[in-house]
C-alpha cells in the first residue's frame, strides 16, 4: 500500500498525510460557507500552511502526528483560526507553545498506526468555538454520511487551496474497514464521491457534528486511491487524550 497525505513514496506503499510536499486538498470539494466551520485550523510555518487541524477545546488544537514531520522549527509554527481565506488577514494567529504526539505513533508508512498530536496554544482563542469529540469508542455503520474540510490540493499536482473547501464522504462499516486497510483504531471511506489530498491532514472527519476521525493517508494518489480513505479513529484514544488535556487545567 502506499498511504499519500503528505509522503509521496513510490509504488504500493502507505503514504500517511504528510509528505515532501506538504499540501493536501479536499476531492470533489465544494467552497464552504465562510466561517461555517468555525473550529477548522490552519497549522502554519511562518506563514506556510502545511497541516489541517481543529478546535477541541479553547486551548488545544488537535491534528496528526505525522504533521509534526514537516516542520524543522516549531517555535515557527502558528495555528490560525477562524480563517475561510488563507490570503486575507480576516483570523486568528496563535502560537504554538507545545505538541503532543502519541507516544506509540509508529512514522513508518508501511505500518501506520497512532497517528494523532494535541498542540497546546499560548492564549485561549476568543471569538471562535470548538467541535465535540466522541465521549466513548464506538464502531460506524455502512454508508454514513460524514463530511470532511480543508486547504489543501484539489488533485494530485497542482497547488493547494486559498478558500476551505469541504466535501461529503461515505462510511465504510468498522469491519469492511478492518478487512481492508488492516491498521487498528482507523477508520475508512470509500473512493467514489469526496476525499482529501495533499495539504489536509490532520483536519477533521466530521460525523454528526462530532469530529470523528483525523485525515490521515490515502493509497497511491488522492484522487482515485487503491484503497479506502485512512483516518484515525478518535474515540480510540480517549483516555490519552483526557490525560493530556487534562494535566493543562
Amino acid at each position: 500500500m502506499a498511504l499519500i497525505s503528505l509522503l509521496l513514496l513510490a509504488a504500493l506503499l502507505p503514504q500517511l498525510g504528510h509528505s515532501a510536499s506538504v499540501n493536501v486538498g479536499i476531492v470533489n470539494g465544494t467552497e464552504a460557507k465562510p466561517h461555517s466551520r468555525p473550529y477548522m485550523v490552519s497549522l502554519q510555518a511562518g506563514t506556510h500552511h502545511f497541516c489541517g487541524g481543529f478546535l477541541v477545546s479553547e486551548q488545544f488544537v488537535m491534528t496528526a502526528a505525522h504533521c509534526q514531520n514537516q516542520v524543522k522549527k516549531w517555535t515557527d509554527v502558528t495555528a490560525v483560526i477562524g480563517a475561510h481565506n488563507l490570503k486575507t488577514n480576516n483570523f486568528q494567529r496563535i502560537q504554538v507553545t507545545e505538541k503532543y504526539s502519541h507516544p506509540n505513533f509508529t512514522n513508518d508508512p508501511k505500518n501506520p498506526a497512532n497517528d494523532i498530536m494535541l498542540l497546546k496554544l499560548a492564549k485561549p482563542v476568543v471569538n471562535a468555538s470548538w467541535i465535540s469529540i466522541p465521549e466513548k469508542d464506538e464502531d460506524f455503520e455502512q454508508n454514513t454520511t460524514c463530511s470532511v474540510a480543508g486547504w489543501g490540493r484539489t488533485k494530485n499536482s497542482g497547488p493547494a487551496s486559498d478558500v476551505l473547501l469541504e466535501a461529503k464522504v461515505t462510511m465504510l462499516s468498522s469491519k469492511k474497514c478492518k478487512a481492508l486497510l488492516k491498521y487498528p483504531n482507523t477508520l475508512c471511506t470509500d473512493t467514489h464521491n469526496g476525499g482529501f489530498c495533499m495539504g489536509d491532514s490532520g483536519g477533521p472527519l466530521v460525523c454528526n457534528n462530532t469530529a470523528v476521525g483525523i485525515m490521515s493517508f490515502y493509497v497511491k494518489n488522492c484522487v482515485t486511491p487503491l484503497k479506502p480513505y485512512g483516518y484515525t479513529k478518535i474515540s480510540g484514544f480517549l483516555p490519552w487524550i483526557k490525560e493530556i488535556m487534562g494535566k493543562m487545567k
